[in-house]
């Protein structure tokens, strides 16, 4: 097969020509033996609980973490780059296993699309990874309106613990995008039917549970954290927990298999574990501390990724995932392209395949940006280009030249095409990154900064913002947060993903912009509290043609149009 043949091909078209292992063998390359598996199928598994308590007291290998600058319509290929890093460490004989997010349906169906990668750098079963895999989700989301039933349930049946129905926080959730569910009014019809109030829905990767199940170190941890959850105040304006409800047991019974990571293979039968799956722009946007800790312990490098841009999900990998489970990253890819790049510096998406010298050096301040934020955290940066056949050698050297010129590595990255052939150079250079820049990672903020400075501290020095506005509520809120005892906790931001601003508008790199936080809630369980930030919803709404209108599946049960 020639590599013309190979472009025309479809993501989805390539997984199904793949020839997968059987998980069983995946594990075998790890050591990990068929009794240590609990097995999905024949291409999927979970790590049994016996096997994750022999991993304790292992060395641990290099941490690396895949990121970007701010997504555009143009595409940069976080996971795709991530999958094909892991591909190329084995082609080069290191021992390397992946850690990922599990995709939610809704961008599924909406106008992402899935999160398996694309090309020749993909994890599969692809088509199972972007459905329903293992059913974490539906645990996850089960869990959730079980405690949204018990808490209704509670104030139906007397309301014991004087729980103000006006100062109820947690919300239901589903795993799809529909707007039309994010405020709806609850207990209508007969007086067996339920208190009547205002109600909301958060979408599935956007719940406190998911958060709760990321961070959690075992079963254990989770009950306590589950028990940590703030439902909503009583009357005196105290918290009431879903312990107070006595909730825990049966949520965490739903949980049990979900807190497992899930092992499966790319493409060139790289180990992947895929576990959790948080949003970056509306939660902490990291997989599994579980599955990261596993991977550290299997083998000598593990290949994780942090949602969207740097400016989120590699801030809250570092401020909220690291400084939780004490890990320490040794080094950080940041994916761009060049059409990105020209993308922020003004071109219409039309027209970037043009060589564009004027707005490539418009644009390269979002990757400036984003590199200098990385560096503030101390860790080592090895900037990639995604080519494609549209870009020259000029643009190319441009890229390269600039960065450099900041302290990075560069490399090209073709995994895409080509697989993990195409991202040697890239392994190459964070090989070398590891041997010769140690990492001396660093937090934004200290713990006992107060609430609102952590805020202020990630819109300036991470989003560059000129000033933080807090709606009078978010003040509100704030003030009853450090009240409460919850002022140690590290901040959450929620932001739109298309700028480093909270304008989705706003390219390149602004400056001189004022943040503007309209709400602020305690995720306890999760262990941070959340920030909104200007437009962004907790439940994201379909498109006008959303994918799903191309989703599709033949008589013979083949799957078409999930990309």
């Amino acid at each position: 097969m020639n590599q013309s043949e190979k472009k025309y091909k479809s993501d989805i078209e390539i997984a199904q020509e793949a020839r997968m292992l059987p998980v069983t063998e995946v594990a075998k390359s790890l050591g990990i033996g068929e009794e240590d598996l609990e097995l999905y199928g024949r291409y999927k598994a979970k790590l049994s609980e016996e096997f994750l308590r022999s991993l304790e007291g292992r060395p641990q290998g290099k941490l690396i973490l895949v990121t970007a600058i701010n997504p555009t319509p143009a595409g940069e290929g976080k996971t795709t780059t991530t999958v094909g890093l892991g591909q190329a460490f084995g082609k080069l004989g290191k021992k390397a296993v992946i850690a990922l997010r599990e995709p939610s349906l809704g961008p599924c169906f909406g106008i992402k699309g899935g999160a398996a990668g694309g090309g020749y750098a993909q994890v599969v079963p692809m088509e199972d990874l972007n459905l329903h895999f293992t059913g974490d989700f539906h645990a996850i989301t089960s869990a959730n309106n079980l405690l949204s039933a018990l808490l209704d349930n509670h104030i139906h049946q007397g309301n014991e613990l004087g729980i103000d129905t006006r100062n109820i926080v947690w919300k239901r959730c589903m795993d799809m995008n529909d707007r039309a569910l994010r405020n709806i009014v609850v207990g209508l019809g007969a007086k067996a039917d339920g208190f009547v109030r205002e109600d909301h829905f958060v979408i599935t990767v956007a719940s406190e549970i998911m958060a709760i199940l990321c961070l959690s170190e075992d079963l254990e941890d989770l009950k306590d954290r589950l028990g940590r959850i703030v439902v909503g105040y009583n009357f005196a304006g105290a918290p009431v927990t879903a312990k107070d409800l006595q909730a825990v047991g049966a949520m965490a019974a739903l949980l049990k298999d979900a807190l497992k990571p899930n092992l499966i293979q790319t493409l060139e039968h790289t180990p992947a574990l895929v576990h959790g799956g948080p949003f970056a722009n509306i939660a902490h946007g990291c997989n599994s501390v579980r599955a990261t800790k596993a991977a550290l312990r299997m083998a000598d490098y593990c290949i994780t990724e942090a949602g969207f841009g740097a400016d989120l999900g590699a801030e809250k990998f570092f401020n909220i995932k690291c400084r939780k489970a004490g890990l320490h990253p040794d080094a950080v890819v940041l994916v761009a392209t060049v059409r990105a790049l020209k993308y922020n510096g003004g071109v219409p998406k039309a027209e970037l395949g043009a060589e564009d010298p004027e707005a490539l050096k418009k644009g390269i301040v979002n990757l400036e940006k984003h590199i200098e934020n990385l560096q503030s955290f101390g860790v080592p940066v090895v900037v990639t280009l995604n080519r494609f056949v549209t870009d020259t050698d000029a643009e190319v050297s441009f890229v390269r030249t600039f960065c450099e010129e900041r302290g990075c590595e560069f490399a090209l990255s073709e995994v895409w095409e080509k697989g993990g052939e195409g991202g040697i150079a890239l392994a190459e250079k964070v090989l070398h990154t590891l041997e010769e820049k140690p990492s001396a990672f660093r937090t934004t903020y200290p713990d006992d900064l107060p609430l609102r400075e952590k805020i202020e501290a990630v819109a300036k020095n991470i989003y560059g913002a000129a000033a933080v506005e807090f709606a009078p509520a978010a003040v509100k809120q704030l003030t009853k947060a450090q009240e409460l005892g919850f002022g140690s906790l590290p901040v959450c931001m929620a932001k739109t993903q298309y700028s480093l601003s909270d304008d989705a508008s706003l390219l390149g790199r602004p400056s001189g912009f004022t943040l503007r936080v309209r709400e602020v809630y305690v995720s306890a369980g999760a262990g941070f509290v959340v920030a909104l930030t200007g437009e962004i919803m907790t439940m994201p709404g379909l498109s006008k043609s959303p994918a799903a209108y191309r989703i599709d599946v033949d008589a013979s049960g083949r799957i078409t149009g999930l990309f």
